[in-house]
């Protein structure tokens, strides 16, 4: 009997796990998922549990300090997960079977206020460091002024890039063509790989809270509209550029936050192309769902929708909002990573 997540795949779909747990690396991959990421939250999450305790005394008593231990053992939870889906990435000659690894969101931190230029140059010095010699693993760089500053320098290395935190059609634009340059300095594009990652579900909280006045039919539709079009937008300048490899869309932020949707709402919107990053909870209700997918990334609300959509959207506001809480998001849990270690290391 074919699972929903098969059906899910066979539509054309690639899943990724939003998690780089080893035990749910492993599950996920047996149930046809060919990647994954992560982000300081996973980290943090996983270093809570306990199972990583053994990692923290002996980097503490290699006399590494807590900031040192964090990437450390983020290094090594992304090879470990890498590992598991290198044979997808062989298997499709560098298509998929990457997992994503973040880089400091520190550097956006508004508490530490670091100037553009230093930004830019700490970007393009992690991005090579953590980034390089690895044959199935993504950096992840988010689409602030000085992440997409980065981008050109980072591909034209031979980086593969994830960018991530974009929310608005504006950051996909400008991040793609700083990507596309890059890959234009290098010797080949036989290598070249490129996603960009359009949060979904944080812009229907967003038009939830901004936006109380869009009718029924409008109200949790932006997200799915926004992604799409940007989706269709990535496939037309992408045709003609004669690539070995597929540029791609990611659909992340697809576990749904409001209560009154059903789990899987994202999952079936974007069935048919592209990459979902779907939290372990979502592809565990979608494989208990028992629901068949089909094709629907092509398919958009009425005219109605998007004519009112298209009247009521301050895309300037909606991209300041979301940044400003997705860097909160990373940031804050990044702090608490690093006391948490500190803890740890004390009781060493």
């Amino acid at each position: 009997m074919t699972t929903p997540l098969e059906t899910l795949i066979q539509a054309g779909t690639k899943v990724w796990l939003d998690s780089i747990d080893p035990e749910l690396v492993d599950s996920n991959f047996k149930l046809g998922v060919s990647g994954a990421t992560s982000n300081p939250v996973i980290v943090s999450d996983l270093i809570k549990s306990g199972q990583f305790d053994n990692w923290i005394e002996e980097l503490t008593a290699a006399g590494h300090e807590a900031d040192e231990i964090a990437w450390t053992i983020t290094d090594r939870m992304v090879q470990n997960a890498q590992d598991v889906f290198l044979p997808v990435w062989e298997r499709t000659e560098g298509n998929d079977g990457y997992v994503s690894f973040e880089l400091d969101p520190l550097l956006e931190d508004p508490e530490r206020n670091l100037p553009h230029d230093e930004r830019v140059a700490q970007y393009i010095e992690l991005g090579k460091k953590w980034g390089s010699g690895h044959k199935n693993r993504m950096i992840k760089v988010p689409a602030t002024p000085a992440g997409i500053d980065a981008l050109e320098e980072l591909c034209a290395a031979g980086i593969t890039l994830n960018v991530t935190l974009c929310f608005t059609m504006r950051q996909y634009h400008a991040a793609r063509e700083a990507v596309w340059r890059g890959a234009q300095r290098r010797k080949s594009t036989d290598a070249f790989k490129s996603v960009y990652s359009i949060f979904v579900s944080r812009v229907d909280v967003y038009s939830e809270k901004h936006l109380p006045d869009l009718s029924d039919a409008a109200q949790g539709q932006l997200g799915i509209v926004n992604a799409k079009n940007i989706w269709k937008d990535n496939a037309e300048f992408w045709a003609d550029k004669n690539l070995k490899l597929q540029q791609e869309l990611i659909f992340a932020s697809t576990g749904t936050k409001l209560p009154s949707d059903p789990p899987w709402k994202y999952v079936a919107a974007f069935a048919g192309d592209g990459i979902e990053t779907n939290p372990p909870k979502t592809n565990q209700q979608v494989q208990e769902s028992g629901k068949s997918f089909d094709r629907e990334i092509d398919q958009l609300p009425p005219q109605s929708v998007l004519d009112e959509l298209d009247s009521k959207v301050d895309y300037v506001d909606l991209e300041n909002v979301l940044m400003e809480e997705g860097i909160a998001k990373f940031a804050d849990p990044q702090k608490a990573l690093l006391a948490l270690i500190e803890s740890k290391k004390a009781a060493v």
